[in-house]
């Protein structure tokens, strides 16, 4: 049987946008009356609690009480929907150079699955999106309550394949330190560079661009 494959997101099947992330949280800081550098430097600054306890609406509150605002109802919403709106319009850039890699994966038998680092907009606007019709199962950090590197959370991919980690190989960009990770569950990686090379002293393969993937899998 083909091995299955599991997949980082961000970075790895999309572009991670930061500056883009960074410009669409100051919008938000001036929708709930804070500054826009101290929304986006406490965004930052919060990003392991982002990643497996705060739903978008909290992350708001929490984040603008914490710089002295008492936002409304209203204010947290369409700051909050602000972000939801950036996670569709970044799941969306998935090319069709990189759905046409996941087909042929999909078409070779490979059982394919995803595990991401990633707040709860992303995990919300997921299912909509044409990469998740190419996928058999998802593990978002937010809704698993733990994050890459964790070798718990590989494992929880693995488990719904069906499959033992060992059989898997993993792809990701090296963000996270997402390689070791998965190397510690057990998991064959591959580094990809397409985007970004987060890892470069990571051993093992690589590809510079995701179409590389499948030849090297054979």
């Amino acid at each position: 049987m083909a091995r299955p494959v599991i997949f980082d997101l961000y970075n790895t099947l999309i572009p991670g946008a930061d500056d883009e992330r960074d410009r669409v949280v100051a919008e938000m800081a001036l929708i709930v009356g804070v500054a826009p550098a101290a929304l986006v430097t406490a965004y930052h600054d919060s990003w392991p609690d982002r990643l497996v306890r705060w739903n978008a609406e909290e992350t708001v509150r929490i984040l603008a009480g914490r710089l002295g605002a008492t936002p409304g109802v209203r204010q947290v919403t369409r700051a909050a929907d602000h972000r939801r709106a950036l996670a569709r319009r970044l799941l969306a850039t998935a090319s069709a150079a990189t759905l046409a890699v996941l087909d042929r994966l999909r078409a070779a038998g490979h059982p394919l699955a995803l595990v991401s680092n990633a707040t709860s907009d992303t995990a919300e606007a997921w299912p909509g999106t044409p990469l998740a019709a190419r996928f058999d199962a998802a593990v978002f950090s937010c809704e698993a309550g733990l994050a890459k590197p964790d070798p718990a959370i590989y494992r929880a991919a693995a488990g719904r394949l069906g499959t033992d980690p060992a059989d898997c190989v993993y792809v990701g960009d090296g963000a996270d330190d997402e390689l070791p990770g998965a190397a510690a569950a057990g998991m064959t990686t591959v580094r990809t560079t397409e985007f970004t090379d987060n890892a470069p002293n990571w051993p093992g393969p690589a590809v510079a661009a995701l179409a590389a993937l499948p030849a090297l899998l054979r």
